[in-house]
């Protein structure tokens, strides 16, 4: 069992220390810098929405309020089979000659409501956007800057978990989104992002594809097609959009069995991504796949503790037993102060393992993953 136990923590290292660490040697040492300047090509901002009533006029506001000329802007939003007021609300917004509307009968889901938005969209770089989610209103002029770079065909902005008034939330899932920023700084440093930040992306009109019908990440799947094509996916990670940090473990939980659901997706409509036509074969692997397989990594690790009598091994149980409770402590709440952020650290870990393990579940079953709004 020594070697379930060593492989399983080599794979673990790796994946949450060895990769990043390699990252920052190669941003180090053959960093790749953006030629950004200002550019303010037209822009299409396109949102596929649906039963958003309840936010989709503060969004609107916000996107018709941003920093960029207003000659240059056209607000793109598709409604996808609504059947609150959502449709409503967007019949007063087409009055104005910056928004068009498409709305579906029936709902199709995001991928399709995209296709739709990519089809009649005119400007020269589409911005991807949820309704949810405030985008600062400097944030688009900080994208297009980056396409000033010929290099660049895809620039994603920054999620910020809290509020544009306090800042940012640093404590469980804000922690996650925090090291998540940190590999996809580096990955953008010295060459192209695995992905992109679905709250606020943009790219090159000519290089956007049609998304296969349920794509559940067009986040990932768009931008990995523009680097297949030859260009660059870079970071900016001062162009902000702002969300809410805490949605309820219920939700949070949903919402990231569906995004590593769609990384096993990814791979069976678009097998190229572990082919020799994948420039980023290697960092999506790491960034990406190898994270589905923690959870099982960790199981392994657990067993071969409890199988192997040394006294390390069993000391490597009792450490990773206090790891564990540690995170179901956390979620009693009932810690303060340092010990209060390494347990809500512990818990997110666990958190994120146990979706990636009902992800796969659901992906070798054929279960469902609804479109989380």
């Amino acid at each position: 069992m020594r070697w379930v136990f060593w492989t399983s923590v080599a794979a673990l290292a790796y994946t949450y220390a060895g990769y990043p660490a390699w990252l920052w040697l190669r941003s180090r040492f053959r960093a790749r810098p953006v030629q950004a300047a200002e550019y303010t090509p037209s822009i299409s901002i396109v949102v596929v929405v649906r039963n958003e009533a309840g936010v989709l006029e503060a969004k609107l506001q916000n996107l018709l309020s941003l920093d960029y000329p207003a000659g240059l802007v056209e607000v793109v939003v598709v409604s996808d089979g609504s059947t609150d007021a959502t449709n409503d609300i967007l019949q007063r917004y087409a009055q104005d000659s910056r928004v068009r509307v498409v709305v579906t009968a029936e709902s199709r889901g995001k991928a399709a409501g995209l296709n739709e938005a990519i089809a009649v969209a005119r400007g020269e770089i589409v911005v991807f956007t949820d309704a949810r989610q405030k985008i600062e209103a400097g944030a688009i002029r900080l994208l297009t800057s980056q396409f000033a770079d010929a290099s660049v065909g895809c620039a994603s902005g920054e999620l910020m978990l809290g509020d544009a008034d306090s800042g940012e939330v640093i404590r469980g899932m804000g922690l996650y989104w925090r090291i998540e920023k940190n590999i996809r700084e580096m990955e953008s440093a010295s060459g192209s992002v695995v992905g992109a930040t679905g709250a606020i992306y943009a790219v090159r009109r000519q290089l956007l594809v049609q998304i296969p019908a349920g794509t559940i990440l067009d986040d990932v799947y768009i931008p990995m097609n523009v680097v297949r094509e030859g260009f660059r996916v870079t970071f900016v990670p001062n162009a902000h959009a702002w969300d809410l940090a805490d949605q309820g473990s219920d939700r949070e939980f949903s919402r990231k069995v569906r995004t590593l659901t769609g990384n096993y997706q990814l791979v069976q409509i678009a097998p190229w991504l572990l082919g020799a036509s994948n420039p980023l074969r290697f960092e999506f692997v790491s960034h990406k796949l190898l994270r589905l397989f923690a959870p099982f990594a960790l199981a392994a690790a657990l067993i071969a503790s409890v199988a192997l009598p040394q006294p390390f091994y069993r000391a490597a149980l009792i450490v990773q037993i206090a790891f564990y409770g540690l995170s179901l402590i956390a979620m009693t709440k009932v810690l303060t102060g340092p010990l209060a952020k390494v347990a809500d650290a512990a818990r997110t870990f666990v958190i994120l393992n146990s979706a990636a393990a009902v992800a796969f579940v659901k992906f070798v079953t054929g279960g469902r993953v609804a479109w989380v709004r």
